[in-house]
């Protein structure tokens, strides 16, 4: 793991806040039926942090990932936290290499807003619902459009907390309509060359109005959808940031 990538994908995982972590666990919790079977498919779920925490709930977990650093993160923090988790390296927008359903799917962390266009957005969403259990549930978030153009509108964050590590984060407007684009860098200092490195992603995200996910999670098939702010805790407006989505599948 001595790619760019590598580098970004240790410091980007370190800088997250892990008490979003438990506060998507807390939505994963209040919305599954404690009785249901404990299997769980985490899609996109980078360094598994949630997988982890699920695990130590007693959850067979699952991740799958396309990154091949992620999961190696992934691996080295199940192994940390004494879990087993099953990793699997696949693209989420192709055919899942995946026998078993999943009485439970989830995927958080702007997962979803990553895939590019609508085509891919519908092609992961139609795998979500052929590797769902009947009965089974499906949890998931994105950004809102109004979070695209009013939270990320002229955004930028600045971390310094280590002073060898300096993080620096700005957003811009993105090509297409609700879309914005991350420019992501991390300076690190390099003692050999008495100076900073720069590890640097641009990342992009789309976004579409809630009425536009409800149409295409009810044309695939999906039912009882309910979509909630807050992690669960309020229910959206106008003004809503991130919302969050509980589906099945009948």
């Amino acid at each position: 793991m001595d790619s760019n990538y590598s580098m970004f994908a240790k410091l980007y995982d370190r800088l997250f806040d892990l008490d979003l972590y438990r506060d998507w666990d807390h939505f994963v919790q209040t919305n599954v039926d404690s009785r249901a079977s404990k299997r769980v498919l985490d899609l996109a779920g980078g360094s598994g942090r949630l997988a982890v925490l699920l695990a130590k709930q007693g959850y067979q977990t699952t991740l799958l990932d396309l990154s091949s650093e992620m999961l190696s993160l992934a691996n080295q923090h199940a192994e940390e936290n004494h879990v087993r988790l099953d990793l699997i390296q696949a693209d989420m927008t192709d055919d899942w290499p995946l026998v078993d359903s999943f009485p439970l799917i989830t995927s958080f962390a702007d997962s979803l807003n990553y895939l590019p266009a609508l085509q891919t957005l519908q092609q992961t969403l139609i795998q979500v619902f052929h590797h769902l259990k009947k009965g089974g549930k499906f949890l998931f978030d994105v950004i809102t459009p109004y979070q695209v153009k009013v939270g990320y509108d002229n955004y930028m964050y600045n971390n310094d907390d280590d002073p060898t590590h300096i993080f620096m984060w700005t957003s811009f407007p993105g090509d297409d309509v609700n879309s914005v684009d991350h420019d992501l860098k991390f300076f690190v200092y390099d003692d050999q060359l008495d100076a900073f490195k720069l590890v640097r992603e641009i990342h992009h995200e789309q976004t579409y109005p809630i009425k536009k996910y409800i149409a295409i999670l009810e044309k695939i098939g999906f039912t009882n959808i309910k979509v909630t702010a807050d992690f669960g805790r309020s229910p959206v407006s106008d003004q809503t940031t991130r919302a969050f989505f509980s589906v099945e599948k009948a």
